[in-house]
């Protein structure tokens, strides 16, 4: 080879690592500028995944050729509304300024004396013919209350025995703090995120002087109480047939100076409408198994987390079915990358979520709402499919594009996302179990972290039973006035009935009130 054709080679070598160099820099560049506008999105811009609704028409158009076509949405049923306005009524739960309230608020009534230019006119020269009523809302700053007791101490002239009535029965022995305190204090920190620093605040802001250490001490033993009420009702969300599951992280314990360990909370949500959450050291996947056990049967519905799709592949009886809402989220990713492509994913997805909203509307159950999803929702699903096909032909699409891994997710989870098109009690996401685990990163926010691992398994569960209180529209604070006080009297074998959903249909009629309560009666 001559030194000219050496040279040649040479430069064309060259020539061809800049190019590969070069490609590889546009493509880390366009991961990176699709990094920067995500973040640029959640400092800035919308966090709602909603979609604009989009012309049925052109839904149709985009969907033809990729399978059956869909039947297209119908109009939403509008009405015409006038400007004609009827007089508001005048009673005791709306007043004029629109403030609303039951009869279980309190009202004091103060009544304002006559006019100053009645001063001079003499009573028998004045006749009320009516009243006027204004209402305003107020707070009385710190609402404790200490509750004296007193016991007459009796000594009997034929013995000289001295007799002493025994001390009012309490929740805790050997305590200052009385049922109402502790369930207004569990309520305070785990419903309204008020750490107990804060409520120590306001103690001593109210002339009240405790220790936190107390009232740490206080939430502690009261949430032990609770606690054989949390396992029964963990044990009834794992008959569930049909399981959502997720996890979220927590900080709790020491790991070294200045730094704590990284620990999760498992929330677990039943068909009943209750939810567990259980307490791991860690995200592995042998969590899954551990938290499940070797008894649950049913459909486990989840995110993409590998952990589960391996405990199920290793369960025979175990089916799993996973979230289109977390699919979605990855073509949401890739809007400024590939508005076009990501914008036609996102609007066939809209249609099976408008689907399960008419199915909603329609209240449909059983074979019905099955019936429904095999006519609308399975040619969306297959359309869906098609479409990820024929992107992933594209030569254009690099492996660093948000796109590609999209459409890599889905095409990933075809299984696991087509079950609930099978099963009419399998929801089509996790969405229900997300916004019942919100309390778990609320917390996180105000009171930052757990100081032991026992703390974290605590904050678990004393939320499992207020969560669900509020899935099972329950007065919190009742529920637990009541629990804490019956708990010692109640047979343990019947503890199930403790549990928010049972208590509502046995107990919430006639719970057991406070010595406080007692007072106001």
């Amino acid at each position: 080879m001559s030194s000219a054709q050496a040279v040649a080679a040479h430069e064309a070598e060259t020539r061809e690592a800049l190019r590969i160099q070069v490609d590889e820099l546009a493509a880390q560049n366009q991961a990176l500028k699709a990094q920067l506008d995500w973040f640029k999105r959640q400092l800035f811009g919308s966090k709602s995944e909603k979609r604009l609704l989009i012309d049925p028409a052109l839904q149709a158009d985009l969907l033809a050729g990729l399978s059956e076509a869909l039947p297209n949405t119908p109009p939403p049923v509008t009405e015409k509304i006038s400007y004609e306005r009827r007089k508001s009524r005048h009673d005791n739960t709306v007043t004029d300024s629109g403030l609303r309230f039951d009869d279980s608020v309190p009202v004091e009534t103060i009544e304002l004396g006559p006019a100053p230019e009645l001063a001079d006119v003499p009573p028998e020269d004045r006749v009320v013919i009516s009243e006027k009523t204004t209402y305003r809302l107020a707070q009385r700053p710190g609402s404790y209350v200490i509750l004296k007791f007193v016991r007459k101490v009796i000594k009997r002239n034929d013995t000289g025995a001295i007799i002493t009535p025994p001390a009012p029965a309490n929740v805790l022995d050997q305590s200052v703090a009385d049922v109402s305190l502790l369930a207004g204090m569990l309520v305070d920190k785990f419903v309204y995120h008020l750490p107990l620093y804060r409520q120590h605040q306001r103690l001593r802001q109210s002339g009240i002087d405790l220790s936190r250490a107390t009232l740490t001490n206080l939430a502690s033993r009261a949430i032990d109480l609770v606690t054989p009420i949390f396992h029964a009702q963990f044990g009834h969300i794992l008959q569930s047939r049909v399981l959502a599951m997720d996890e979220t992280p927590i900080k709790a314990g020491r790991k070294s100076k200045g730094k704590l360990r990284q620990a999760y909370l498992w929330p677990l949500y039943g068909e009943a409408d209750e939810i567990a959450f259980s307490y791991t050291p860690s995200r592995a996947a042998g969590h899954v198994r551990e938290v499940l056990g070797e008894h649950f049967k049913g459909v486990l519905v989840s995110d993409g987390y590998a952990a589960y799709a391996r405990y199920a592949a290793t369960r025979e009886q175990v089916t799993h079915a996973e979230c289109w809402a977390h699919t979605r989220r990855y073509f949401e990713r890739a809007k400024e990358a590939e508005p076009g492509a990501a914008g036609e994913a996102l609007a066939i997805i809209g249609a099976l979520y408008r689907y399960e909203e008419q199915i909603r509307d329609q209240a449909l159950t059983g074979e019905a709402k099955l019936n429904y999803r095999t006519e609308h929702s399975e040619p969306a699903v297959r359309a869906f499919w098609a479409w990820c096909e024929n992107q992933c032909r594209r030569h254009d699409l690099l492996p660093s594009n948000p796109l590609t891994k999209a459409l890599k997710y889905a095409l990933a989870r075809v299984d696991s996302l087509k079950v609930f098109l099978g099963d009419p009690d399998v929801p089509i996401d996790t969405n229900h179990l997300e916004r019942a685990l919100r309390p778990i990163p609320m917390g996180r926010k105000n009171y930052l972290f757990c100081w032991t691992e026992l703390g974290a398994k605590q904050v678990g569960i004393i939320q499992s039973l207020l969560v669900t209180c509020k899935l099972q529209d329950i007065n919190p604070y009742t529920y637990l006035v009541d629990v804490l006080q019956r708990i010692s009297q109640h047979p343990a074998s019947q503890v199930i009935e403790l549990t928010p959903r049972v208590w509502k249909e046995k107990f919430s009629d006639n719970p057991l009130i406070s010595d406080l309560e007692r007072l106001r009666q």
